[in-house]
């Protein structure tokens, strides 16, 4: 049951009750004054010692001095109206209750209603970065859509897109799950992996993770449409925003390193270094509409955190999405990761980071980069400095790129994962520069993305 003090909380400003229980309240007083004319108007054609004026005397508490009579109908009336108020807020809204038995009914109210007048936020990559972001930012708004790639072609995803032609959908399982009301309890669910009697991925459903399953279930339903899958899982599983694939088509990533020699496939180019571009085939593929539509009516459009060749580069190089991005009229940001990847990234700075997006896409795709500035301490070891964490994205600046974009720097890297952002942080961070480049003014929801992380 909800503790009394919650009540205070219903009329605070956000819930919009207030508004109603006046007018319910205004209502009820004047239905008691229209029946206070009644009894006065039939009390006054009676004479004295009569039966009806007695028992009106009575029912009006006559007998009684009229302080004592106005306190007791005041106290009263208050009472009923509070108690039967509350009883049907209760009545009406416990269904609406999530799994978390300790979130007061009245925190979750506050939260759905501040939350849908929230920014509309547009994040587009893949991997772990992008779930990341969505993780923090849902605390913050649930106009949120999640534009993922589908290049993948290892593991469960890369199984499924075999046998079932589907895209991968690993990406967006991860998307999904990141921004479930119930992510605890769902994320143990979707990210759940079936192991073979060895322990090991050999056949069957050994190696599938339970996500990937029910996505490639809800397309089957939908007839083969993809698109129309995931909106059933967006739909079933009440996801706070949407998630989106870039498209419906499984896309192959082809990158030719410095050397002329060409790799295929995003599960063997993530571990190669030397890369001077990326490509995509079927060169004709066609973007998710709904990702265009979201694209243009964003208020802001985040690209990344992630993979900067493997999860980011596949949804730009579809050319409506990129050409969706550039005359967007909301600020574009770009969310560079705190840690380069062995492989795909190594030995990359900031500045390199930024003139390969533009590289591959155009050089002012971006208005804005925000970059971690609590880099990891470093030490003395034979009269050198040794850093800590060698792989933290260095802070060169401004790259070569011409116009170069606005740099903000903010402390957003898990404290406990040097290679990695925090959720809440890193939410945060995006939503002041938000604020600085539309001036619009949020407040927190009073709910830390970290404890969901």
């Amino acid at each position: 049951m909800t503790h009394p003090s919650n009540l205070r909380r219903w009329l605070t400003p956000g819930i919009g009750i207030k508004r109603w229980l006046a007018a319910v309240f205004v209502g009820l007083l004047l239905l008691a004054i229209a029946v206070a004319y009644v009894l006065r108007a039939i009390s006054r054609d009676l004479e004295p010692g009569d039966t009806a004026g007695a028992f009106i005397d009575v029912l009006t508490l006559q007998f009684l001095p009229f302080g004592v009579r106005a306190l007791m109908a005041g106290g009263a009336g208050l009472t009923l109206f509070a108690l039967g108020s509350y009883k049907t807020i209760r009545v009406i809204t416990d269904p609406l209750r999530t799994a978390d038995p300790d979130q007061p009914l009245v925190e979750l109210i506050y939260q759905k209603r501040f939350l849908a007048r929230g920014p509309r936020i547009v994040a587009i990559g893949g991997g772990t970065g992008l779930s990341t972001l969505l993780r923090g930012l849902k605390e913050h708004t649930s106009n949120l859509t999640a534009i993922v790639t589908v290049a993948d072609d290892g593991g469960s995803s890369g199984v499924l897109r075999t046998e079932l032609g589907i895209p991968p959908v690993g990406d967006i399982r991860n998307c999904v799950v990141a921004l479930a009301d119930a992510e605890p309890a769902m994320a143990e669910v979707l990210q759940y992996r079936f192991p073979d009697a060895a322990g090991e991925a050999t056949s069957g459903l050994a190696g599938h993770a339970l996500g990937n399953l029910l996505i490639a279930a809800m397309t089957a339903v939908e007839d083969g449409d993809f698109e129309d899958g995931i909106r059933l899982m967006n739909r079933i599983l009440a996801v706070r925003g949407r998630v989106l694939p870039v498209s419906p088509t499984p896309l192959t990533l082809h990158a030719r390193l410095t050397d002329g020699s060409i790799v295929h496939g995003q599960s063997h180019i993530m571990r190669t270094s030397d890369i001077d571009r990326v490509w995509l085939t079927p060169g004709d593929v066609h973007a998710s509409e709904d990702a265009i539509a979201a694209i243009e009516d964003a208020e802001l459009i985040v690209l990344g955190p992630g993979s900067l060749f493997t999860s980011l580069l596949p949804s730009l190089l579809i050319p409506e999405i990129r050409e969706a991005i550039e005359r967007a009229s909301a600020p574009r940001l770009y969310v560079c990761n705190v840690a380069t990847q062995d492989g795909e990234t190594a030995g990359f700075d900031l500045a390199r980071h930024v003139e390969v997006l533009a590289a591959h896409t155009s050089p002012g795709v971006v208005d804005v980069v925000l970059a971690n500035n609590r880099l990891p301490p470093t030490r003395v070891w034979a009269g050198t400095e040794v850093d800590e964490t060698p792989s933290a994205v260095r802070l060169r600046w401004p790259p070569a790129v011409d116009p170069a974009p606005r740099l903000v720097l903010d402390d957003v890297v898990d404290t406990d994962d040097a290679h990695h952002h925090d959720p809440a942080r890193l939410a945060s961070a995006v939503i002041r520069v938000l604020e600085a480049e539309t001036g619009i003014r949020r407040r927190s929801v009073g709910r830390s993305a970290s404890r969901t992380a």
